[in-house]
């Protein structure tokens, strides 16, 4: 029997905790085995969203192959938010230090930080707050734009729905994908992302305008990118000109419908590749009549390192 242990601190993100813990107890409704435990400082906390959850304040013991998660809470930036006292931090470096594996969700990783298990370690955390954690903690390695890393039994997720991935990435690691996928697919979702793979989506980057007409031809595009799409159909669609739609989604976005459709094929293509599909097969799958034009953009698309 695994222990899943989450930790909760007052204003924790109620989907930084019921994400992975709905994983870990889904997988346990298919027959894996998980007990799910709840500890806190006080046997009752406060959620971000004013919902109060009850906990223990006793720990269970732990072995090597159980698990302690410390899901996310308001911004570790704000004052008096993610207290911790040394005994649970110390907790967490002992669970650690006897090879269990330590979890954390969006801000949790700054609990983590504060324990020393971020120091010489490569880790992520919410965009918002990945400044922070790089500022509190020198010593670590944040990766930007990352849904979860794994470094050494320290597992960091970007936070709210990556703390779902991350979740699937620890079942599939312990019992193999096909599991990890059937727990997906009881929880409905849509696909299990891996680790490299961006926070913000194609459509998420490109969605923060105002315009009614670009949203209108982006939910056309959205729903059939992989397929042939004149612009006079995306015009009419949005019920304007050829030239008008132009002009706006130029504006709205700073790009063409025409590079707005690539990129979301290249982003669709990239996660199939990431899941063993050749480049070919991923390339066909996305509307492309071959890899040479999805090699071409993925090149123009690559992000720059460093």
């Amino acid at each position: 029997m695994t222990t899943v242990v989450f930790l909760l601190v007052p204003q924790v993100h109620l989907l930084d905790l019921a994400g992975p813990a709905q994983v870990f107890s889904t997988a346990a409704n298919q027959g894996y085995p998980y007990h799910l435990r709840y500890v806190a400082e006080q046997d009752e906390v406060v959620t971000a969203q004013g919902l109060p959850v009850r906990a223990r304040v006793d720990w269970p013991a732990l072995g090597p192959a159980d698990l302690v998660v410390v899901p996310g809470w308001r911004s570790p930036a704000s004052p008096g938010t993610g207290r911790l006292d040394t005994t649970t931090l110390g907790r967490l470096v002992a669970h650690h230090a006897a090879g269990g594996t330590v979890v954390s969700v969006c801000a949790g990783a700054d609990a983590l930080g504060r324990a020393g298990l971020l120091d010489g370690r490569r880790c992520t955390t919410h965009h918002e707050v990945q400044d922070e954690v790089a500022r509190r903690y020198p010593a670590a390695t944040v990766l930007r734009d990352r849904l979860y890393v794994v470094d050494d039994r320290v597992a960091t997720s970007a936070g709210i729905a990556s703390g779902i991935d991350l979740a699937l990435h620890l079942v599939a690691t312990r019992h193999g994908p096909a599991p990890a996928a059937r727990v997906a697919r009881e929880m409905v979702v849509y696909a299990r992302r891996n680790g490299h793979e961006r926070q913000d989506s194609v459509m998420l980057r490109h969605r923060a305008h105002l315009s009614d007409v670009v949203h209108r031809a982006q939910d056309l595009l959205d729903e059939r990118f992989t397929e042939p799409l004149p612009l006079g159909e995306l015009a009419q669609s949005a019920g304007v000109s050829e030239r008008t739609l132009t002009r706006l989604f130029g504006a709205a976005t700073g790009l063409t419908p025409l590079r707005y459709q690539q990129l979301l094929r290249v982003e669709r293509a990239e996660h199939l590749i990431g899941h063993g599909v050749t480049a070919e097969a991923a390339a066909r799958a996305v509307g492309f009549a071959d890899a040479r034009m999805l090699r071409r953009l993925r090149a123009r698309t690559a992000p720059a390192v460093g």
